[in-house]
């Protein structure tokens, strides 16, 4: 069993997504000794956003690869496998500004490859990667779970929609709501979070 463990939440340990991300790891692995977890922290170490030289690194012959285009091709590679590699995904995702971060949307535009984790046929796009699950480690600073809103919620669904896109249909979601609106919501929050983590049912 292999975890591929991403994380993007701004404030390291101290992210409230990061922390879900964690304890949702140690819980696969209690059901699944001597898994392998490859974790990537893209907001620690960023994935570069695309730009029109990295966009077209892939298309442009090698030998006219400019030193830069080499670099990214090989870190879109790396990012590639360590997906493909993968049988679970767990993905920590704080809520910025009603959707995910930057760092994250960066990932994804990285791992969402045409003929790669994708593919388009006559009747539209298919996703390539359907032998994987997904958890997501969701936090917002509100509510937006439900109510007038849930129609800013563009986080999760955004997510999910990535996910399914690239083929992973089966994604649990641990979400802490309503952190910064106290210290005590904070706290009962991430303990909700936590107990709906040791009540999962894996596998």
């Amino acid at each position: 069993m292999k975890i591929l463990h991403v994380n993007a939440g701004l404030f390291g340990e101290n992210s409230v997504s990061t922390q879900l991300t964690a304890k949702l790891v140690e819980r696969l692995k209690a059901d699944y000794p001597g898994a392998e977890v490859v974790r990537r922290d893209v907001a620690s170490t960023p994935v570069s956003h695309l730009d029109a030289e990295i966009l077209m690194a892939a298309s442009t012959d090698e030998a006219s690869r400019s030193a830069r285009q080499v670099e990214e091709l090989a870190m879109t590679e790396t990012l590639l496998e360590e997906v493909f590699a993968a049988d679970i995904l767990v993905i920590g995702a704080p809520m910025y500004n009603f959707t995910i971060p930057s760092q994250l949307k960066a990932w994804f535009d990285r791992v969402a490859q045409a003929g790669r984790t994708f593919r388009y046929t006559e009747t539209g796009p298919e996703g390539l990667l359907t032998d994987k699950k997904a958890y997501l480690g969701s936090a917002r600073g509100g509510f937006y779970s439900e109510g007038e809103m849930a129609a800013l919620d563009h986080q999760e669904s955004y997510l999910k929609t990535m996910l399914g896109f690239v083929g992973i249909s089966d994604v649990t979601i641990v979400r802490a709501e309503g952190v910064n609106i106290s210290d005590s919501q904070r706290e009962e929050s991430i303990q909700a979070a936590s107990k709906n983590i040791d009540a999962l049912a894996i596998g």
